[in-house]
């Protein structure tokens, strides 16, 4: 789908990967609709976008993923505003880092709540509307943690497995629809995301340098596999060819591997 003239709405978008997702639609879409809990960073980002891009159209809404309730009320507010939707870019995700018997319940509720619950929902609701008018694209950022098991991060690596093969189901699903669904899977980028996924007194995990990717990469690479409809991206050549060995890999390998990273 070519993206000009676009409605896109992007969820995380106050930070790291959604906000530059915003910055890179700015100048192409017709609107931006932005989602994410801090409503004064969104309203920075707003102003941001239309001082630069007058014509632009920036719809603001603070949304808790984690609480259904807000889920179904941003769903509500889109349909009363009239404000249609052909570009859904499922961004946001949490993560926790540590030994699962020690995680906080309320927090591997969030992340369930957002990493799955919240992009399934809102592809449901919002997606019958592009199948009706044979135009639409959806891009669910997921992780190249989804295509191996992770001892210190198994909820988030498990959540976005599942968006992975939901997306594939899906796209399939949705063939000569005129509708795409595509996967992003960046492996490590420099944002928040890890400041947030630490607990209290641990450290951020980091990998090798050598493998992060910038944002402004991660976006743009998704953005051109939305217009090319490509199913899968990841971002960066050491991110491409390591994850192309570990899905050649038997998982009695994976398994050898993964129990020597603690």
């Amino acid at each position: 789908m070519k993206i000009n003239n676009c409605k896109a709405l992007i969820t995380g978008a106050s930070a790291g990967i959604g906000r530059e997702f915003a910055r890179q639609l700015a100048s192409r879409a017709g609107s931006v609709v932005l989602v994410a809990r801090r409503r004064e960073r969104l309203e920075q980002l707003r102003n941001e976008l239309t001082k630069a891009n007058p014509s632009l159209n920036v719809h603001v809404y603070d949304v808790d993923l984690a609480d259904k309730t807000q889920v179904d009320a941003l769903i509500e507010s889109l349909a009363h505003d009239k404000i249609d939707i052909d570009l859904l870019i499922n961004n946001a995700g949490l993560g926790d880092s540590g030994p699962f018997a020690t995680s906080d319940p309320t927090r591997i509720d969030q992340i369930i709540q957002v990493n799955m619950s919240a992009l399934t929902l809102l592809t449901r609701k919002l997606l019958p509307t592009m199948i009706a008018r044979k135009r639409g694209a959806i891009l669910n950022v997921s992780s190249s943690a989804g295509f191996l098991p992770i001892p210190g991060f198994a909820v988030y690596a498990a959540t976005k497995a599942y968006v992975t093969n939901f997306s594939e189901a899906l796209r399939a699903e949705l063939r000569d629809t005129g509708v795409s669904v595509s996967i992003l899977c960046p492996g490590p980028v420099h944002t928040e995301f890890g400041e947030v996924a630490k607990r209290p007194g641990g450290q951020p995990e980091a990998g090798p340098e050598f493998a992060y990717v910038p944002v402004e990469q991660v976006a743009r690479d998704g953005l051109a596999a939305v217009e090319a409809a490509r199913p899968l991206v990841i971002p960066g050549f050491a991110m491409k060819l390591g994850m192309f060995l570990v899905r050649m890999m038997p998982m009695s390998i994976l398994r050898r591997f993964s129990s020597k990273q603690r």
